[in-house]
């Protein structure tokens, strides 16, 4: 090297020392700012209100200038594929991760990981059990949004005696377990009760809820009220009743809120739907994400995000909104 190049290299030195010193006292850091990555894992990427969910939080995350790396379960209760997803998360130095467990359980191991790792996890729409597994929950009171459901049915059949079919989602989930309890709590019931007919497991699909509810109707024709975990499952349900000449006997409710889902409620096919807010859901802990990565402050507990009863038969003693007010604040196509 030359003496020149040498000095050349002496003045960058003391120039760039300089210019760090400056940045210090300013407070200012001249390494680039840390990208903070947000980590979104939903049961399924084809639920419409998983979509709803990943697109509301892409949307925010995009606002907040923060990275959103979203990833799904494939399928309605893979549990294995949703633990691969945030071990995935947690290496890619994901600061928050939001997730809405397939298993309420089965996925306690990792998410003790990823909080001992210094990543914020939030449960969204399902809460973990123990609920104290996370650092927070933001969902829907699925209990209150099943009891509203039910006290709905009850309330609109009269005092016509009940055979009751239940469409269940997915064991292992809470959500599955606070909707499946709260509708019967509604409706005045019991597990147990012989007014139910029987129950058929639907993963929260259009062509399970179909199937299951045809074999149920094989089995007892004089179904007249039937509780759906969400509205692909009533669609399939209402298929299957009108294939058996039912679909204007049977009280079929559901919770959801989707757009598709009210429309069915517009044109008849469901009695009532209960709206929940995934956007809400999703947009909240993009925020909550962000706010830890700011000052290091943790959300807690459970946050409701809020439910409303959507029907065009409104019911004394319930509160409600008509479907025109569900059309403009419903969620998907």
């Amino acid at each position: 090297m030359s003496f020149r190049s040498s000095r050349t290299s002496v003045r960058f030195n003391s120039l760039f020392a300089g210019i760090s010193a400056i940045g210090l006292m300013l407070g200012v850091s001249t390494a680039s700012a840390e990208e903070v990555i947000v980590g979104l894992v939903t049961k399924t990427e084809v639920n419409p209100f998983f979509v709803k969910m990943r697109q509301a939080a892409e949307a925010r995350a995009k606002e907040k200038g923060v990275k959103l790396i979203a990833r799904a379960g494939k399928f309605d209760g893979d549990n294995e594929g949703q633990v691969a997803a945030i071990e995935d998360l947690i290496s890619a130095g994901a600061k928050g991760i939001l997730v809405t467990p397939n298993n309420s359980s089965g996925m306690l191991d990792v998410i003790k990981k990823a909080r001992e790792a210094g990543v914020l996890v939030i449960a969204l729409d399902t809460a973990t059990d123990p609920a104290e597994a996370v650092d927070a929950t933001f969902a829907t009171d699925n209990f209150e949004a099943g009891v509203q459901q039910g006290a709905y049915a009850r309330k609109a059949m009269g005092d016509k005696k009940a055979v009751v079919a239940m469409l269940d989602g997915t064991p292992g989930g809470t959500v599955d377990t606070f909707r499946h309890d709260g509708y019967l709590k509604g409706f005045g019931i019991a597990e147990g009760d012989p007014s139910i007919a029987g129950a058929a497991i639907t993963n929260g699909a259009q062509d399970k809820g179909q199937i299951g509810m045809e074999n149920l109707l094989s089995k007892n024709g004089d179904i007249n009220a039937v509780y759906t975990i969400n509205e692909p499952a009533a669609a399939g349900a209402y298929a299957a009743l009108k294939s058996f000449g039912k679909e204007s006997d049977v009280m079929l409710t559901s919770i959801d809120g989707g757009c598709a889902g009210v429309r069915d409620v517009k044109d008849g096919k469901i009695a009532a739907t209960v709206m929940q807010f995934p956007y809400k859901m999703a947009s909240m802990g993009v925020d909550a994400v962000v706010e830890y990565a700011s000052s290091g402050k943790k959300p807690s507990g459970f946050v409701n995000t809020g439910s409303f009863l959507i029907t065009d038969k409104p019911v004394d003693g319930l509160e409600s909104k008509d479907t025109a007010w569900g059309l403009e604040n419903c969620w998907g196509d």
